[in-house]
């Protein structure tokens, strides 16, 4: 999810009846139908609704995974987009190209990045969902063995997110070691990869359904097992071109012939660049389809295609959602002339030879636009000993719009004229068996949804999605969570795969499934699990979970064929996607949130580096005159404190007000610890809000609002953030202009006085204030930009420590869309009138959207996080030069921080973990 991830996360309730499913979708059979989910202001309201939580993990993130837990197209990816095209709706390729390019022609300083981790990518037992210490890496799109594999050699390719692709040799090893590879590539998206007569393709561009799928550019192919590629022409008769703007979602080359290539592309939510995606389809982008070459890719045409969405505008999302899309195209095990696709709101087609593609099994949603950013399906072929064709397919059914949920179908003779596929679902407890594949992946099918049999073994299917979250966040819990069920009698019934005999967990939000040397590996977003031993029966371990007869009847099946092992081997998979990184006053200490990944401590007592609170990470920040206060932000206003370092049992949530005003705030708000003034901490919302004792008193908070213990009486709210000043600082009493959907974004407190503050709003209003320490209402800020000024996101403000009254002010966007006002980066001096001066010190940047920005006291040098590393100008004027800081891979980079005592610059990179340099 989602972030997922990337995400519409709110505080939800969704009462949903009982339900039954038939081949032509599902019915109501219960009294109680399903209803709209509603929002939750508080998480006691969340607990009252919820009596009998198993308070396992913070109260926050389980309100979060029961309430929502879905991937969608909102998010900080749409708002990343949002920020990069506006006040266009959607960003060309040409844009994005250029962007690339200048980047490219940069000179490089002298002065390199070098990794700061996390490296092993440690999980505390209490931040899992087993209660077991674990290992984690980054979303993990595609899986892809080479060659035979055994304990001497096991060659994996792994596509990421947003990390590009990763490589191990030994993938059976007890610590396999992974190291990036795919230079050559122009997107750390991954999307795709296939092996045909010792070539690798892969295919950029996520093809799962969230707001930061990101489109591609392009398909690569590469003749030394994924160490370099070079990019397959894909140009269209039209001069349009099928990969970019676009996910290629599958490839498949023909056995029988290697110049013969079937690409299916499919809905990317991207704008940006690197690894951001974003709200609309790119500008001039190709139709989604399944695309054929007869020349290894010298000529293309267009093989099949059926109607997708296109661009509303004026809506949140462009409401171009995944009808269309081709998530996976597969040659017939036994007959290389047949072909499958899958087409997601569709269903599966098939074409024979050099005929037209037909439609051999029909989506539940056939075709319906309105169920486009739901409906999928998946599949996965296998020969049986007859010379049949089995095909096992996942598809998902209408139970009341807006909700989706999932069956397994399966027909054993695919290549007849009319396969008839037996559903093998039910969404009744007491079907033995039929039941397990009911919903297999939750609300979030359109995210991930993976069905794969091995080779040879047609009986055996896995089925993978979110994770069934109400069944694990529960005293009395009839399963492990069921990520990755198996079956070995064909689809009839399944085991859950979540948990090994050890405990060792699985990730939510399976994306892949490969096997290889007799063992199963996992693709998540919290990396890669290799499943080996073979399995055992835990069973017994239902007797003492309190279950109901049919709940005790479903769990001794489920947990009756367990894997003996089932390992994370994330260790050195350096791909998790930060939003920002924090440094603590002494310079020794890292705070850094992770999409998806929670919230890291880098470098702790005893170099310690660890995740210390799961969920969505973004900002973070440490006390001003005690380190061991820390504060961190999951998505939106939502924040904890914690007075015991970064102890994972330790935060305690203090965001009841902030959620309760109601203002209109970004997905990850800017949460902003002052530097010189103990105990104050900010937060941007429409207003600026202020709490001056770290959100409340220490004991109070530990009693009633700690997100493991505490009792969340509604009588005693969580948090005593005020809002500052009396209007809104995205309201008229500051002018009219510049108002379009805005609110804080940017908030930065010089260290060396209690009361300047800097602010910048999301459509480039940008203020100062003097007395940000007086009382709330007290408080008067001074609106400092002009209409010459970007109408675009302020991405950064880095204010001089020699002076408070001026400031490095950056802007993400592009020029092109926003002429009349351009720039990305400006000197900002403001006199005593109150009035003040920008001069652009964009120079030789070119047209290229800026993410983050910083400032060294000691050098001047100021540094710019850009969608593809770093750049840097010492004491930078009109017409400066900006140099590319080597040693970064080409990636995104979110957040800039220069550590207080000067010693070193990090950057928080969407991706590829974190990274350090000198200043």
């Amino acid at each position: 999810m989602s972030h997922r991830t990337a995400h519409p996360r709110r505080l939800l309730i969704a009462s949903v009846g009982a339900l039954s499913l038939t081949a032509a979708g599902l019915a109501t059979t219960g009294a109680t139908a399903p209803t709209a989910a509603r929002s939750e202001s508080s998480l006691s309201s969340f607990l009252a609704d919820h009596p009998g939580l198993r308070r396992a993990q913070p109260v926050s993130t389980m309100a979060e995974k029961i309430g929502d837990g879905g991937e969608g197209s909102s998010g900080p990816a749409q708002e990343q987009y949002d920020a990069h095209a506006y006040p266009a709706a959607g960003v060309a390729p040409a844009q994005v190209a250029g962007a690339r390019t200048a980047f490219a022609r940069k000179g490089k300083g002298s002065s390199g990045f070098s990794q700061v981790g996390p490296d092993k990518g440690t999980v505390p037992a209490s931040v899992t969902y087993t209660g077991k210490a674990s290992t984690v890496g980054g979303r993990t799109t595609v899986l892809l063995p080479v060659g035979p594999c055994t304990n001497q050699r096991c060659l994996v390719l792994a596509g990421t997110a947003g990390g590009g692709v990763w490589r191990t040799t030994t993938g059976l090893a007890a610590t396999p070691t992974w190291s990036p590879v795919g230079s050559g590539i122009t997107s750390n998206a991954i999307g795709s990869l296939a092996l045909a007569g010792g070539l690798v393709y892969a295919g950029t561009g996520e093809p799962n359904g969230s707001s930061d799928s990101e489109a591609g550019t392009g398909l690569f192919v590469s003749k030394d097992d994924g160490s370099s590629f070079t990019r397959v022409p894909t140009a269209l008769p039209d001069g349009t071109d099928l990969a970019v703007g676009r996910s290629v979602g599958s490839v498949t080359v023909d056995r029988a012939n290697a110049s013969h290539l079937l690409v299916g592309t499919a809905v990317a939510r991207h704008g940006s660049s690197s690894v951001n995606g974003g709200r609309f389809t790119p500008p001039g982008s190709a139709k989604v389809g399944i695309y054929e070459s007869l020349d290894g890719g010298g000529s293309w045409t267009l093989s099949h295609a059926e109607d997708s969405d296109t661009v509303t505008p004026g809506t949140a999302n462009g409401g171009d959602f995944f009808r269309g899309g081709v998530t996976r195209i597969e040659q017939d095990p036994t007959d290389a002339a047949t072909v499958y696709a899958a087409i997601s709101d569709y269903g599966l087609f098939r074409r024979v030879g050099s005929g037209d593609w037909t439609r051999i099994y029909a989506s539940a949603a056939d075709g319906d636009p309105a169920s486009s950013a739901t409906a999928r399906t998946e599949f996965d072929a296998v020969a049986l000993t007859d010379g049949k064709t089995r095909i096992y397919v996942g598809d998902t059914f209408a139970s009341g719009s807006p909700t989706y949920v999932a069956g397994l179908l399966r027909t054993d003779d695919a290549r007849a004229a009319a396969p008839d596929f037996a559903l093998l679902s039910s969404a009744n407890p007491a079907d033995p068996g039929r039941f397990s594949s009911y919903n297999y992946c939750s609300r979030q099918c359109s995210y991930d949804m993976p069905v794969a049999s091995p080779d040879g073994q047609p009986d055996v299917v896995l089925i993978g999605g979110q994770m069934q979250y109400a069944e694990i966040f529960t005293a009395h819990q009839p399963s492990n969570g069921r990520a990755v069920q198996r079956s070995t009698d064909a689809g009839r019934s399944f085991t859950d795969m979540t948990n090994d005999v050890t405990t060792n967990g699985l990730h939510p939000d399976q994306h892949a499934i490969a096997f290889a040397g007799g063992a199963t590996f996992l693709a998540s977003d919290g990396g890669i699990n290799r499943l080996t031993g073979g399995f055992a029966d835990r069973s017994a371990d239902c007797d003492s979970r309190g279950l109901t007869a049919v709940q005790l009847v479903d769990c001794k099946a489920w947990l009756s064929s367990v894997p003996v092992s089932n390992s994370p081997i994330n260790s050195g998979l350096q791909n998790l996607q930060f939003q920002s990184v924090s440094v603590s006053p002494k310079g020794n200490t890292l705070l850094a949130g992770a999409q998806d990944n929670g919230t890291w401590t880098l470098n702790d007592q005893g170099g310690r580096t660890f995740e210390s609170v799961g969920g969505d990470g973004g900002q973070s920040g440490f006390d001003a005159g005690d380190a061991s206060i820390r504060y961190h932000s999951y998505y939106a206003p939502q924040h904890d404190v914690n007075f015991r370092g970064s102890d994972p049992t330790g935060w305690n949530w203090i965001s009841d007000r902030l959620l309760g005003s109601g203002e209109a705030a970004s997905f990850y708000t800017p949460l902003t610890a002052d530097p010189k003034v103990p105990g104050t901490v900010f937060d941007g919302l429409q207003h600026v809000w202020r709490s001056t004792d770290n959100g409340g008193d220490p004991a109070y908070l530990t009693k009633h609002c700690n997100e493991f213990t505490g009792d969340f009486d509604p009588a005693f709210p969580c948090g005593d953030f005020v809002p500052l000043g009396g209007p809104k600082l995205t309201g008229t009493e500051f002018g009219t202009d510049k108002r379009t959907g805005d609110y804080v974004v940017a908030i930065a407190r010089p260290v060396q006085d209690a009361s300047t503050m800097w602010v910048g709003n999301r459509r480039g209003r940008l203020f100062i204030s003097h007395n940000v320490n007086a009382d709330a209402g007290a408080v008067t800020f001074t609106r400092i930009d002009t209409k010459n000024t970007p109408t675009r996101f302020v991405s950064g403000i880095a204010v001089d420590p020699t002076d408070v009254n001026h400031a490095i002010v950056s802007y993400s966007g592009y020029n092109a869309y926003n002429p009349t006002a351009p720039g990305h980066v400006f000197d900002v001096r403001v006199n005593a009138a109150g009035t003040a001066t920008f001069t652009d010190l964009s120079g030789n940047l070119g047209d290229m959207p800026i993410t983050s920005v910083a400032r060294d006291a000691a050098s001047g040098t100021v540094y710019l996080g850009t969608d593809f590393g770093v750049l840097s100008a010492k004491n930078p004027t009109a017409g400066a030069t900006w140099m590319a800081i080597p040693g970064l891979p080409v990636v995104a980079v979110y957040g800039l921080t220069v550590d207080p005592t000067g010693k070193a610059l990090y950057a928080a990179t969407h991706g590829r973990g974190i990274w350090g340099a000198k200043p």
